[in-house]
């Protein structure tokens, strides 16, 4: 795992369906990520927000709303993941709802691509985003980029690297799931991405199941991308979010799972997302995102 790290905001709610979350990375920011992260040891550089379109009158396609600004700030971002990698920096993408990773997994991909590697993806959430523009009952784009990711839906985002799929599906794993569409639940098993529901968590214990998702993305892998949605947390300890899902992670279990991938040192990059402060109360959200941020980057208790 690299020592530099890159912090790169993306100030963006267009796949959202709740505004707000394009004020996640100013929010995680307030928390003094980038000061916390140099008291571990790291260097430390913010390069500050990427540019994201303003949002347009209207939506354009109903099954896939803003679309074509979506994907222009997704090619954006994947260019600085892609640099930041390139020059030996671990890029962390603070959101900004999750249809961001489909910019930034994709320039990551791209670099180990054109080394002649793939990379691993972990997806921790509460919902599967593997809808497509075909199945997804609301049109709104953040539940389809790991859909797009994996090579399904729509050309033009499913091929921001430049090449599709940017993630194998079998080195995809999902955690933490508790709400799948139906359709989601056909497009996952057509195309194999692993899945790890907080049913498994609750039977085998999160350790098991993370050490058992690691092995299974990151093997014969050059790293692993790790895509957090901080909705994968219990409301109860992660209320800022713009779609609330009872039962989710404890305030332990996320923090051991970002542990654990700390320890794996197979991260090659990170995404924290769906922040969102017009949700929360006293940026506790925010400080929690900020919190795992570090745990994944090799903060330990002892």
């Amino acid at each position: 795992m690299a020592k530099k790290i890159a912090l790169i905001g993306v100030p963006m709610d267009l796949g959202a369906s709740t505004r707000g979350s394009a004020g996640g990375p100013a929010a995680i920011r307030r928390t003094e990520l980038a000061k916390r992260l140099a008291g571990l040891g790291l260097t430390v550089e913010d390069r500050g927000d990427i540019a994201v379109p303003a949002r347009p009158p209207k939506a354009g396609q109903s099954k896939m709303k803003y679309a074509a600004e979506i994907r222009e700030a997704c090619r954006t971002l994947a260019r600085e993941t892609h640099a930041a990698v390139r020059d030996g920096w671990l890029p962390v993408a603070l959101g900004g709802d999750h249809s961001l990773a489909m910019g930034s997994a994709a320039g990551v991909s791209k670099y180990f691509h054109a080394e002649g590697e793939k990379i691993g993806l972990l997806w921790v959430d509460a919902h599967g985003d593997m809808n497509t523009p075909a199945t997804t009952p609301s049109g709104n784009v953040h539940g389809m980029p790991l859909a797009h990711l994996v090579g399904l839906g729509e050309r033009g985002l499913n091929r921001i690297a430049g090449f599709s799929p940017a993630v194998d599906p079998s080195r995809a794993c999902l955690i933490g799931i508790r709400d799948l569409d139906e359709a989601e639940k056909e497009n996952i098993r057509r195309c194999g991405v692993r899945v790890f529901t907080m049913a498994d968590i609750d039977r085998r214990g999160l350790a098991h199941i993370v050490e058992q998702a690691i092995d299974h993305a990151g093997e014969n892998a050059a790293g692993l991308h790790v895509s957090f949605d901080i909705d994968a947390a219990d409301p109860s300890i992660a209320e800022g979010v713009g779609t609330k899902k009872r039962g989710g992670l404890t305030y332990r279990e996320a923090h051991l799972l970002m542990e654990i991938v700390a320890e794996s040192k197979r991260m090659v990059s990170l995404d924290m997302v769906e922040v969102n402060p017009l949700e929360d109360s006293h940026n506790t959200t925010a400080e929690l995102a900020s919190e795992l941020v570090q745990s994944a980057l090799g903060k330990r208790i002892y």
